[in-house]
């Protein structure tokens, strides 16, 4: 058809002329056929060329010329022409757009934040090579006409870099083939000015009554405040002919507009918008078409529709009359701008707009951060995809000739015949965008123009846009969009016609429907965001990330790609979404991609994501220092009449003084103390010298020969959750000089030969959570077996109980304790009670978690127990004061309230005290799977454990203190 086509079908000609010459044909014959192909294809070639020509020609040419009239009468032809050169590659792609480059500038985005994530995958998917900046003025990328074929194809400035853009970016010399997702046009007229839109102030719309708010595009105005507003119109009268009063249009509804082109206007509107109903209740996401049928029923809500594309139209070209590029030669006409237009229905199918803000804005929905962010993102993707097709090998193919193919077009569609009319390239690559916009739009709807069939009011805005540039342009874009909107709706309903188009978006209501067919995430969302390493992809399965340490909680919702698929984490039945708390080290989530079809569902992936959250920062101790002190910390204030955060100790020097005496009991009132070069900025403390320090006392500290002499011949039977096993392995450790042997223990065990034999320790997991209530052990039977699996015991502080937990012991216990032991006649052994602890106070899925006024009300309920124990007279310890003031220094655990963690050590580390042996009893919880009995240690290699954690350390130092300190050693002991 075109000369590259014309050369191609000589060559074939030709060689199929001398094949026949070389068989059968003479001379004569041969040349006939030339001429033939000849005359055919320079027909074809004249014929072709006028049909880009303008009826503005000479008289004696005219015969020939091809009458735009001609595409106004005949869609078909027009849109065939368009097709042809999109196929034949001449308009569809070239360098610059099929594998051109991409810019991002991220501007106040970080570059690892998921929506640049987003325009990053999409862009190199549709084909292009992406790069990344901050800003235009820094950026080396932004250069034009640069000879390398490597002018950027496509500009995306994200929040803060707009300025930067329209500084920077020349609109009104672009590239035809260039596209930046901003029309400086609205930036400009949707600016606030003092509370009114800058559009509304000109004097272009004197006495142009526009149903919108004055106050619209301020930032401060809520799109509630609608229902305030009123239109003197009859247009705004209540609907007649509708439902019931309960299906009364009223509504406060966002729309997501997308202007693909200013000069001409053309606008399209997303499928998916936002909701709200009630004023006490959150937005919500909804197919528009599907709420207009519910609430008008099918005849109206087609009324209503047409009416909201007049309410946007009639915006959108007001603000366009009010800017100067209304007026002046087109710029950047594929430029695009996404914009949202909230509005307001008060029983009329005529709505208020009431907000009008650029980009998409899901503020007002359950959750904005992961929803909003979620459905922004699928709407940015049908964005891309709309406006940025995705490269084929066809287009591909074509690069090699591109030269010969852009001289060509240029001389079939320029200027370049006496007194023709122009069809630029541009205007051109507008057209065939707009046509292929029109036959694939995906979940988007035509905006305008309207059809003038459709348009019920069509004012003078319209009238007088239509008729710029000699009409001619507008009016070819009018009647593709009528031609489609027919074509569209011949055999099939409006709202079917809508909803085909848009089969394949996102719906949660699409879960457990299908087959899991593409078992893999297309995002993992976590708040605060989180620097994934390396950076997100669907086809990585683990991941590394960091966290400081003020970061206690990390919402995670990992989103899949096929809407089938179901999420789970950390376990087959665990939630979709959760609020994890991250303790200080090193965690890990497991996200597990289900197949749920089948009545068993099916693991297909697994993706593991490792999180490390940081100690609190710390500054080594200086020669000058002051020495501060804390109770609480600030950000959980549990005692109201005490002071929170760090203070000057009280003192000329700031040292603490040596306590004249030793504590006689393990509640004694204290504090944490810490060397600071301030007290008014904790991160110029030392936190690696951090101490409790009792008011009055002291607790006295034993060496391991001292402490190994305090329990020969001693039984320590611990009872309770893990914080009493955290205490257990720092004694087991303390004595045997190594830790040999450890587990999550749920169940009742028995370790012999600590201490070279001499001592034994017992443990029993109490409450069992894990088991159905009718079938959990009371604390009683748990107590009596713990006793007669430890037996032989002797009624003496030779044989130890340490009770306790981090919330469930109460004064009941302790009677019951009482009594199970004059039962058995164990009433003069020695009794620790560890009081309660700081835990569960995070707003954590699938616990419980306690609010600030519970947090004080346990405060109180473990004063209660310390009193009592000690009129029962037992030793107790205030595990709930020591860790109050360090709260967020817990270890790994969903209850945020593990303050000790074992790990495996490289190498053993001193000689061991001996092989231990144990023994188990009982049952386990379901996530211990290890046998119950246990290989002969003596076959086992050589390793060793370490229990780490300051804050148990500084608690079970206490609890080996008050089970010591009646020694006759005692004297002996060092000052703490």
């Amino acid at each position: 058809m075109f000369l590259d086509s014309i050369w191609a079908d000589l060559g074939m000609f030709f060689r199929g002329f001398w094949t026949l010459r070389r068989r059968f044909c003479t001379g004569p014959l041969l040349l006939l056929g030339i001429a033939v192909g000849l005359c055919y294809h320079t027909l074809t070639m004249d014929r072709t060329e006028t049909e880009f020509k303008s009826d503005q020609q000479v008289p004696r040419n005219k015969s020939v010329m091809f009458d735009p009239n001609l595409l106004l009468r005949n869609p078909e032809r027009l849109i065939s022409l368009l097709e042809a050169s999109q196929a034949d590659g001449f308009i569809q792609r070239s360098r610059h757009t099929c594998m051109g480059k991409a810019i991002i500038l991220t501007g106040q985005i970080s570059p690892t934040d998921t929506e640049v994530q987003l325009y990053q995958r999409v862009l190199q998917q549709q084909g292009y090579r992406v790069d990344q900046a901050r800003y235009a003025e820094t950026s080396s990328l932004l250069r034009q006409n640069r000879r390398d074929g490597r002018d950027w194809s496509a500009l995306v400035c994200l929040k803060g870099s707009e300025k930067s853009c329209l500084r920077k970016i020349n609109f009104a010399h672009p590239q035809y083939h260039q596209r930046v997702n901003i029309i400086p046009a609205f930036s400009g007229a949707f600016l606030d000015m003092g509370g009114v839109c800058r559009f509304l102030t000109d004097s272009k719309l004197a006495g142009v009554i526009l149903p919108i708010l004055p106050s619209a595009c301020s930032p401060s105005t809520s799109p509630q405040e609608g229902n305030q507003y009123t239109v003197t119109d009859e247009r705004t009268l209540p609907i007649q002919g509708g439902h019931s009063d309960d299906h009364n249009l009223n509504a406060t509804v966002n729309l997501y507009v997308l202007v693909t082109s200013a000069t001409p206007l053309t606008a399209f509107v997303h499928r998916i918008a936002l909701v709200k109903t009630h004023p006490d209740k959150n937005s919500y996401t909804t197919e528009l078409q599907v709420f207009f049928r519910e609430r008008l029923g099918p005849d109206l809500s087609h009324k209503a529709i047409v009416h909201m594309k007049h309410v946007i139209g009639n915006i959108l070209t007001a603000a366009l009359m009010t800017t100067k590029e209304s007026s002046s030669s087109p710029r950047c006409q594929l430029c695009f701008q996404l914009l949202t237009f909230s509005l307001h229905y008060n029983a009329s199918l005529h709505p208020v707009v009431v907000k009008l803000q650029t980009d998409l804005h899901f503020d007002d929905m359950r959750d904005p951060y992961f929803d909003g962010q979620i459905t922004k993102e699928y709407m940015l993707e049908d964005v891309l995809k709309l406006l940025f097709p995705a490269c084929n090998s066809e287009a591909e193919g074509l690069r090699s000739s591109l030269g010969t193919q852009k001289e060509n077009l240029i001389k079939l569609v320029g200027c370049d015949w006496p007194n023709a009319r122009c069809l630029p390239l541009d205007e051109l690559h507008l057209l065939q965008y707009f046509n292929q916009h029109l036959k694939t739009p995906g979940p988007f709807q035509l905006l305008y123009p309207v059809s003038l069939s459709d348009d019920l009011h069509h004012d003078l805005i319209q009238r007088s846009l239509i008729v710029q540039d000699g009409g001619w342009r507008s009016a070819l874009l009018q009647e593709l969009s009528l031609y489609y909107t027919r074509r569209n709706q011949t055999g099939r309903s409006f709202e079917n016609w809508w909803h085909s188009a848009t089969h394949s978006y996102h719906s949660e209501d699409g879960l457990g429907k299908g087959k899991c067919v593409d078992p893999h995430l297309r995002q993992l969302y976590t708040d605060p965001p989180m620097v994934l390493m390396p950076a997100f992809n669907p086809l990585v399965k683990e991941y590394r990330a960091e966290v400081p340490f003020d970061v206690i909680t990390i919402r995670i919702r990992p989103e899949p790609v096929n809407p089938h698929c179901h999420i789970h984490l950390d376990e087959h039945r665990g939630p979709r979404m959760a609020n994890y708390p991250v303790g200080l080290g090193n965690s890990r989530i497991n996200i597990l991609v289900t197949d749920e079809s089948e009545a068993e569902p099916v693991v297909m992936t697994i993706y593991t994501l490792h999180i490390y959250r940081e100690s609190r920062p710390s500054l080594p101790m200086f020669d000058e220092y002051v020495m501060c002190s804390f109770v609480q910390d600030c950000g959980l204030v549990v005692r109201p009449d005490q002071p929170c955060g760090l203070e000057a100790v009280s003192g000329a020097s700031g040292e603490t003084q040596p306590s004249p005496r030793p504590c006689l009991s393990g509640d004694e009132p204290g504090h944490w103390v810490v060397p600071c070069l301030s007290c008014s900025d904790n991160r110029t403390c030392d936190w690696r010298e951090v101490a409790w320090q009792p008011d009055s006392c002291y607790y006295p500290l034993l060496d391991q020969p001292q402490l190994q002499t305090c329990m020969m011949d001693r039984k320590v039977l611990f009872i309770g959750d893990s914080t009493n096993r955290g205490m257990m392995y720092y004694l087991m450790e303390r004595v045997n000089t190594t830790l040999e042997d450890w587990d999550k223990a749920h169940d009742t065990i028995i370790y012999h030969n600590l201490n070279q034999g001499r001592t034994i320790a017992g443990y029993s997991y109490y409450p069992q959570f894990w088991l159905p209530k009718a079938q959990r052990p009371t604390f009683k039977r748990a107590l009596q077996q713990l006793i007669e699996r430890s037996r032989p015991l002797e009624n003496s502080d030779k044989t130890v109980l340490v009770v306790g937990g981090v919330q469930w012991l109460n004064k009941i216990h302790l009677k019951t304790i009482q009594e199970v032991l004059d039962r058995e006649g164990l009433q003069n052994i020695l009794v620790v009670v560890k009081s309660l602890g700081m835990g569960f106070h995070l707003p954590v899925d699938g616990i419980r978690s306690l609010s600030l006024s519970d947090v004080q009300e346990l405060y109180n309920l473990n004063k209660d127990i310390l009193e009592s124990a000690k009129h029962l007279g037992y030793e107790v310890i205030d595990t709930f004061s020591i860790t109050m003031g360090r709260y967020k220094e817990f270890l790994q655990g969903r209850c945020a309230c593990h303050f000790h963690e074992v790990y495996k050590l490289p190498l053993p580390t001193a000689a061991s005290q001996g092989k231990l042996k144990i023994f188990r009893h009982g049952t386990r919880a379901k996530e211990d799977t290890r046998p119950q009995q246990r290989e002969d240690p003596s076959s086992q290699p050589d390793v060793s454990y370490h229990v780490k954690g300051p804050v148990n350390k500084v608690y079970s130092k206490i609890l080996l203190s008050r089970i010591c300190v009646n020694n006759a050693f005692s004297r002996t002991i060092r000052q703490e």
